[in-house]
């Protein structure tokens, strides 16, 4: 992707890209990159003021290729289609070492980086410009030389109850066998419902209901956001609110990650940033960043606007459940990192350390 610079008095204080205008774009060819302070930290590479970017004439998505990752990619396909009708944007779909590993659970062979690593590569070595991830996916600490340049809106953030013999949580008998892939929910239906039995459910959505299907489980717990996003609403009995089970930092939104030496890529999917959206999972990912957060962590965070307000709130746990420290918190949604690092840390006042310290001798 090349970029022609014009620089006139760079300010240093700026740190951030507003969002291009398309009209601009489709006139002149060029995205006009003015800066602000509205969207700080969204990058953490920044352009001189007035500085041109060229629109390349092809611009490449690298995708998983599950059925759920593609309808991600296209979506963004379809928002930089309309962004730039002069450019042809394609996807180059990949199968990820998560995506290869279906036998043991995910905290076990190496975590969330092993869905998007292969995508890294390919914008690494040129095949790619950009890559999208469902933001509960992405490592709390991006590798070295890529950004996320762009969080979307949000779609439903909520877990999803799944079942063809009952309605929700409640109605399943002792000894029910409920399927998940995920710690955090692993921890809170052992601390709740400890007469259910908890058994790892891996692989892609469509083969997680086919194994519902077959009788492998009786329940599974998905994310709502993917099931709605792949037209399957009505297979969901019943959402499960924040308070029956805390979503997971960042989940129901997808973000767009880049080079963060090719500032011309940032610029170009500045546009499909959402403020809001990315101010709350800005905080959900400072406080799990700052307890160490990952897969191996049983661990909620979520956060939304309500009257101005960024409200958070997040849990720690052991996986069995029978440790859990939550906490809450509220501020203003330009501090939302900080809010972040003080919850993470209200946590650790009330004795998340001796868990994270359980979990790490554990691991």
């Amino acid at each position: 992707m090349r970029s022609d610079c014009q620089i006139a008095q760079p300010d240093p204080a700026c740190w951030s890209v507003l969002e291009s205008t398309p009209a601009m774009v489709r006139r002149m060819g060029v995205i006009t990159v003015i800066f602000t302070n509205d969207l700080t930290n969204v990058f953490t590479k920044t352009l001189p003021l007035n500085t041109t970017i060229t629109v390349p004439s092809r611009i490449v998505i690298a995708s998983r290729e599950s059925r759920l990752a593609m309808w991600q990619a296209v979506h963004v396909q379809g928002r930089l289609a309309a962004l730039y009708p002069e450019s042809r944007v394609e996807i180059l779909g990949m199968t990820t070492k998560g995506d290869q590993i279906l036998d043991r659970p995910l905290s076990e062979i190496g975590g969330k980086g092993l869905f998007i690593k292969e995508l890294e590569v390919a914008m690494q070595e040129g095949r790619a410009d950009l890559a999208v991830h469902s933001m509960k996916d992405v490592p709390m600490v991006m590798p070295e030389g890529f950004i996320l340049a762009a969080i979307s809106s949000r779609e439903n953030p909520c877990d999803a109850f799944i079942s063809n013999k009952y309605a929700g949580l409640d109605d399943l008998p002792a000894n029910a066998v409920v399927g998940t892939s995920s710690l955090r929910r692993e921890s809170i239906l052992r601390a709740k419902y400890p007469q259910l039995v908890i058994k790892s459910l891996r692989g892609n959505l469509d083969t997680r209901l086919k194994k519902l299907d077959a009788g492998e489980y009786d329940a599974i717990i998905l994310a709502a956001a993917g099931l709605i996003r792949l037209g399957l609403k009505d297979r969901i009995r019943s959402v499960l609110t924040p308070e029956q089970s805390l979503p997971a930092p960042g989940q129901g939104a997808l973000g767009i990650e880049v080079l963060s030496d090719l500032p011309g890529a940032a610029a170009l999917v500045a546009s499909l940033n959402d403020a809001d959206t990315a101010h709350c999972v800005r905080a959900e990912r400072a406080f799990s960043r700052a307890l160490g957060g990952s897969c191996q962590v049983p661990l909620g965070g979520y956060a939304v606007l309500e009257n101005g307000d960024l409200w958070l709130r997040g849990f720690v746990a052991t996986p069995d459940g029978k440790q859990m420290v939550s906490a809450e918190l509220r501020g203003a949604p330009a501090d939302d990192e900080s809010i972040g690092r003080i919850l993470a840390q209200m946590l650790r006042d009330q004795g998340a350390d001796a868990i994270l310290e359980k979990l790490a001798h554990c691991q």
